[in-house]
């Protein structure tokens, strides 16, 4: 049974219960500095937000975890890696200057930005991976070149993984363009009868695959790279990812990657969830939607099947029910909870020890 440490937001003294104080003593209590040696060059990976969107991280809170760090006599560095659609963070310049522009800049957060897999998504490494889609995956040489990792997430929603947290910050947050490309395998379904012909997927889609014929949208699959975000944006619901079956394979093959980006720093990662912000949608989008629910807390360990499984349980007793399945119900979001567990990234079982 894995051990996941929580704190609410409870102020229950006004001296003492601020949000920065809070990530200082779950930090402590989950035993962060067990992760970390001194000289370590340690990646701090999180997503910087795309332009438009604020449910990233505080870099605030960013700087506290960075300080614990420098504390443990290690070198930190932030990082993230670039994206496969086209935007403000396709390349390794644009992406900098998002970030700074983010208020990840040094001044702020007390370390240096580096982009993962260099300055077009080519800095990476093919990592040997037994499992039941890949014989091997492609990795961001800076994560692999990092002495250990602490990885901080948004827990929140998305189209077609049905929610984001640690395992797909892993998953597609370690991979280039290429390994979120054969991640990225599926392509959405067009149900004409629904379509009202109003072009939002065409507008949203980076890649020119959608098109309009005859008052309805229909899809290019030659140039479809499966991101998903067409779903998300059709007020029809007139797209989806098809079948429970092919999302459960989208599923399996993130958990895959999300083990091959830890698979040479064994006992050397440490989590961070941010339960808060609880978007429907991820942080990719150039807007963020209302959050589902009020904010509920922060939580960490050494395992991220039973840190993402935590954070699902605390939203589904909050809200009184499973939020994404009614977001996506073509989804089954859960997989990637026991496809974690099959494969040996982590366990389901956990304990929840409250930090206060």
């Amino acid at each position: 049974m894995s051990k996941v440490y929580f704190s609410d937001f409870k102020i229950r003294d006004q001296e003492r219960d601020a949000k920065i104080y809070k990530i200082d003593r779950l930090c402590d209590a989950a035993g962060m500095k067990s992760v970390i040696s001194s000289h370590d060059l340690t990646a701090v990976k999180l997503h910087f937000g795309e332009k438009g969107n604020e449910g990233y991280i505080n870099p605030v809170f960013v700087r506290r975890v960075v300080d614990k760090i420098h504390a443990l006599g290690a070198d930190p560095f932030l990082t993230d890696t670039n994206t496969l659609y086209v935007g403000e963070r396709q390349n390794a310049v644009h992406h900098l200057k998002l970030a700074i522009e983010h208020g990840f800049d040094y001044a702020v957060v007390n370390a240096p930005l580096l982009i993962a897999d260099g300055l077009k998504g080519d800095n990476f490494k093919e990592v040997p991976m037994k499992g039941k889609h890949y014989s091997s995956v492609r990795i961001a040489n800076d994560i692999l070149a990092a002495d250990s990792m602490v990885v901080l997430s948004h827990f929140k929603g998305h189209p077609i993984a049905g929610f984001g947290g640690a395992i797909k910050n892993l998953a597609m947050g370690c991979a280039p363009a290429a390994g979120k490309k054969q991640q990225h395998q599926e392509k959405p379904f067009y149900d004409q009868a629904k379509c009202i012909g109003c072009g939002a997927c065409k507008r949203q889609c980076a890649f020119d695959a959608p098109y309009l014929k005859d008052g309805k949208a229909h899809l290019d699959c030659s140039r479809c790279v499966g991101c998903g975000k067409c779903v998300s944006v059709c007020p029809a619901h007139a797209i989806s990812m098809d079948s429970p079956t092919q999302s459960e394979a989208f599923l399996e093959r993130l958990v895959e990657y999300a083990k091959g980006a830890i698979e040479n720093k064994k006992n050397k990662v440490f989590y961070v969830n941010f339960l808060m912000k609880i978007t429907p949608l991820c942080d990719c989008f150039v807007f963020s939607n209302e959050p589902v629910t009020n904010d509920i807390g922060i939580l960490a360990s050494y395992d991220p099947v039973a840190l993402d499984k935590a954070c699902f349980d605390l939203l589904e007793k909050q809200m009184g029910k499973n939020i994404f399945q009614e977001l996506t119900p073509h989804v089954p979001a859960l997989r990637q909870i026991s496809y974690g567990e099959e494969i040996g990234l982590g366990s389901a079982t956990y304990e929840l020890i409250e930090v206060e």
